[in-house]
């Protein structure tokens, strides 16, 4: 069974900055615009089978949304939502929010850890170099063109490509997940989320953020 959450929400990246601690480190961080979010559904086990709750970020036009969202969404209020998530809820837990409810950045404090989920930015159709690091050849004594290029790809036997070997082709534009990373300050007046390192993703892609599943040992 997988690991249930407590704690998300979704955002939009701004960028990266730095700040400085107390003890003058300096710190790398990205900025993350997170919520505020509307819970639209609750999700249980009697019902659905797990315990999850829905929520809606950012805003639609009218037009671009179809008869049956605006009747999900209608549940909530009056607003047309761009994202729907859902985040899943730990088993009987009694602060989990209603339909209606917004959920802020307010639920996060300094020092938490935290896993963010992005789409990466896509890189079209890439070499072995850039998509599984390989070296490069000997740019002289007779390299000539091939110095970008993957070399063998097995012996005679089994005389075809064998699945999984690593060759050229799509990279990026997929969803990543950076694990255990650190909050470092909350700014609920401006709905921001300063998070240590980097997230996958470019800026103003939608991203979430959740409290961490395999939290670090102390």
């Amino acid at each position: 069974m997988a690991t249930m959450i407590k704690r998300g929400i979704l955002g939009t990246k701004v960028g990266m900055t730095r700040i400085f601690e107390e003890d003058g480190r300096e710190r790398a961080c990205t900025i993350v615009e997170a919520g505020p979010c509307t819970v639209l559904q609750r999700k249980t086990i009697g019902k659905e089978g797990y315990n999850a709750v829905q929520l809606g970020f950012g805003t639609k036009r009218d037009k671009l949304v179809t008869q049956p969202m605006k009747g999900h969404f209608k549940k909530a209020g009056d607003e047309n939502f761009r994202f729907v998530r859902e985040v899943r809820y730990i088993d009987g837990a009694d602060d989990a929010p209603e339909v209606g409810d917004k959920v802020t950045c307010e639920i996060f404090e300094e020092g938490d850890d935290v896993d963010v989920i992005g789409t990466m930015k896509g890189r079209g159709y890439t070499g072995v170099v850039k998509r599984h690091n390989f070296a490069t050849l000997k740019e002289s004594h007779g390299s000539h063109f091939f110095v970008r290029h993957a070399g063998s790809i097995g012996s005679r036997k089994p005389q075809h490509t064998l699945p999984g070997t690593r060759m050229s082709g799509q990279y990026g534009n997929t969803r990543i997940t950076v694990q255990n990373l650190k909050v470092l300050r909350v700014e609920p007046e401006t709905n921001l989320l300063y998070i240590s390192g980097g997230i996958p993703g470019p800026n103003g892609g939608l991203v979430l953020i959740r409290e961490a599943k395999k939290k670090p040992k102390a």
